[in-house]
């Protein structure tokens, strides 16, 4: 039993307060408000193992620079002048 669903369980089901699962189990007052909001939404599927990849990359390349260096690398290789990363 994941510990998410073992959390759950000792709330709705056991009927214990948020201060004793958090002391119990050792997990965050967020996580567990997090969670337990995830759950009353969802239902079962709130224990489902979620992405932890960021939804943006502030620090991305924008795609005019890669289409650009794209053109550049294709006319390089095309005249015979590009041997790849170590020219």
């Amino acid at each position: 039993m994941s510990k998410a669903r073992l959390v759950i369980t000792a709330i709705e089901v056991e009927g214990r307060t948020p201060a004793e699962v958090i002391a119990a189990y050792g997990v965050s007052r967020s996580w567990l408000y997090e969670l337990l909001k995830r759950y009353r939404a969802e239902g079962e599927a709130a224990f489902a193992p979620r992405s932890r990849r960021p939804h943006k990359s502030p620090r991305a390349t924008p795609p005019a620079t890669i289409e650009l260096v794209l053109q550049l690398r294709k006319q390089l290789r095309d005249t015979g002048l590009d041997a790849g990363a170590d020219t």
